[in-house]
């Protein structure tokens, strides 16, 4: 579908706009542009004088100053072009970084149902590559346009000064190029959507093949995910075929236009009435100007594919970052809360699905209780955990805390009241410490930092390290193990100190021995703050103040796990299966 005109221009004024501040550097950009064609077409004018006055009339003094003339034009066009390349590099850098971390920025405050929706990689792309695209448009393709339309526009007048009779013959020929260029334009939009799309689906398909690197080695799947990057890398070399096969017909059709127009110059210039009129000079500037022309009209219409690669790279930004930011609309500010937690006829469903997720789900976790959740997968224990620091919102029903609706709340002061540990961690490319200190603003006393480290037991892996808690543990902490990586980020939550915990199936990475150390870490955690966990294994929520029993979005037993296991139910039967198993 190829962009409409009105969107289109829109893309362009928004653009534009990220110009503004940077105006006065793109005004010298555009004042080098201009005088560098204009010296161009000066130098152009020159030669009927340097035909007719120095060859013609034999003029030596004439002919002395045109070495000195050659110099001088060559130093201001050396120097127009400077200024211009230099400037308009400096405006296109910096509207791209100014971009670039807008879009950063506004993709960390997007709801979490909108990264749900949409493929890492092609997010990616969208900051990398397409805002590259836009780079692009704001550097080379504006300065073709300007430079080259002045100096085509310059040699148009030259032309028609010296002979209007054999000028007008681009009157003509105007409109013929105007369609072939409209036409062009719509080509090059629909190949550059079909080519940020096919991008797109490159970086998804490359960050696939680095995450699952270890699944594909153990499954054998070099092959298959060969197939599918060589499917997808083809899609686009057949785009960029495309594209330059339409840059190429169009700058063609136009030199070949153009070749008719001078062709005709020639055959009226060869009667006698014209030659009567025409001076050797002129006839050469004229001609000369029809030959120049050929290079900018090439250019101009070769830009073209640049600069509608770029507005389409410009839309595909703006329709990111005109998606609506999380919504946050409370106005409580939380502070010292105690940490009652109470779910009214939560119905839930995940947006853009049609499934129902919860059903009337309603508990209530009094202050500094624990609460653990259990049942199979996909039975809504993770749903419940992303409901209460409002990753999602609740479409019916009511979640309260301390008797104050969470969505009343600001977000901020919410999610300051939690501390989640899940099942997935995410650590970041950086040192140990800075990964259990991730959020604090305030510097943290290494005493404090050791003190949460040993309750984790993040020195006993971190005191046989040469740099200790700052070994630098890369991307996502790929030098780690799984339970290593997960007693950090228990390190975190108890740094944190909230009222409120969150745990996610905090130990389903763990082995029995870590488990057993970590556990209890987790009991003193658990300490004097309203707890909800998550578990797989049984064995770690026995002390629960009470338990709730989940199948399909259902609550069907709640009860602490003597009264559980007495009632004989869904509870018992998970028991005794995982009693059996481990046994």
């Amino acid at each position: 579908m190829t962009p409409s005109p009105n969107l289109k221009q829109r893309s362009f004024s928004r653009l534009l706009s990220y110009i503004k501040p940077y105006r006065l550097g793109f005004i010298a950009a555009a004042i080098g542009m201009i005088g560098y064609a204009l010296v161009d077409v000066y130098f152009i004018s020159q030669l009927k004088d340097f035909i007719d006055i120095g060859i013609n009339q034999k003029n030596t003094d004439y002919l002395r100053y045109a070495p000195i003339f050659i110099i001088v034009i060559f130093i201001m066009r050396g120097v127009f072009n400077f200024m211009a390349s230099y400037c308009l590099n400096w405006v296109g850098t910096h509207v791209v970084q100014e971009m670039r971390q807008q879009l950063f920025r506004h993709l960390m405050h997007l709801p979490v149902s909108f990264h749900d929706q949409h493929s890492t990689g092609d997010l990616i792309s969208k900051i990398t590559y397409n805002t590259e695209q836009i780079k692009q448009t704001t550097s080379r393709a504006l300065a073709v346009l300007i430079r080259e339309g002045v100096f085509v526009f310059g040699l148009l007048v030259l032309m028609f000064w010296n002979s209007w009779q054999l000028s007008s013959i681009f009157l003509l020929i105007a409109p013929v190029i105007a369609v072939i260029v409209r036409f062009v334009s719509k080509r090059f939009q629909l190949l550059s959507k079909n080519i940020q799309s096919a991008m797109g689906e490159v970086t998804t398909c490359s960050e696939q093949m680095l995450n699952g690197h270890k699944v594909i080695l153990a499954f054998g799947g070099q092959e298959i995910e060969n197939n599918r990057f060589f499917a997808i890398n083809n899609l686009t070399r057949r785009q960029d075929v495309k594209m330059e096969a339409t840059r190429a017909i169009s700058v063609s059709s136009i030199q070949i236009i153009a070749s008719f127009a001078l062709a005709f110059v020639i055959y009226m210039a060869s009667f006698p009435e014209m030659l009567d009129s025409l001076t050797a000079g002129k006839f050469t500037t004229i001609v000369g100007s029809m030959m120049m022309l050929l290079r900018p009209l090439k250019q101009l219409t070769t830009i073209n594919s640049e600069f509608q690669r770029g507005l389409i790279a410009a839309d595909s930004v703006f329709q990111v970052l005109d998606q609506p930011a999380e919504q946050d609309t409370g106005t409580h500010v939380l502070t010292d809360i105690k940490g009652e937690i109470c779910f009214d006829k939560v119905n839930f469903a995940y947006p853009g699905h049609e499934n129902q997720v919860l059903h009337d789900v309603s508990f209530t976790a009094p202050a500094g209780k624990t609460i653990a959740i259990v049942g199979r997968s996909g039975s809504g224990k993770t749903t419940i955990s992303s409901l209460l620091p409002r990753f999602y919102d609740v479409f019916d029903g009511d979640i309260s805390l301390d008797g104050i609706p969470i969505k009343s709340c600001t977000l901020a002061s919410l999610r300051q009241q939690m501390a989640v540990v899940s099942q997935h961690v995410t650590l970041f490319n950086d040192s140990i410490a800075n990964n259990i200190t991730y959020g604090f603003t305030e510097p943290v006393s290494a005493e404090k930092l050791q003190e949460v480290a040993e309750k984790a037991h993040v020195l006993e892996f971190t005191s046989t390290l040469k740099d200790g808690l700052d070994t630098m543990i890369g991307e996502n902490g790929v030098s780690l193990s799984g339970g290593q990586r997960q007693r950090i980020a228990i390190a975190r939550a108890l740094l944190r100190e909230a009222p409120i915990l969150i745990l996610d199936e905090a130990t389903s990475a763990l082995d029995t021995e870590s488990e057993r150390k970590i556990q209890s870490a987790l009991n003193e955690l658990l300490k004097n703050r309203t707890s909800i966990v998550i578990a797989h294994r049984l064995s770690t929520i026995e002390n629960a103040d009470s338990i709730l029993v989940m199948e399909q979005g259902r609550i069907v037993e709640q009860g602490n796990h003597q009264s559980l296991l007495e009632q004989d139910g869904a509870y018992a039967q998970l028991y005794k299966l995982q009693f059996g198993t481990e046994q």
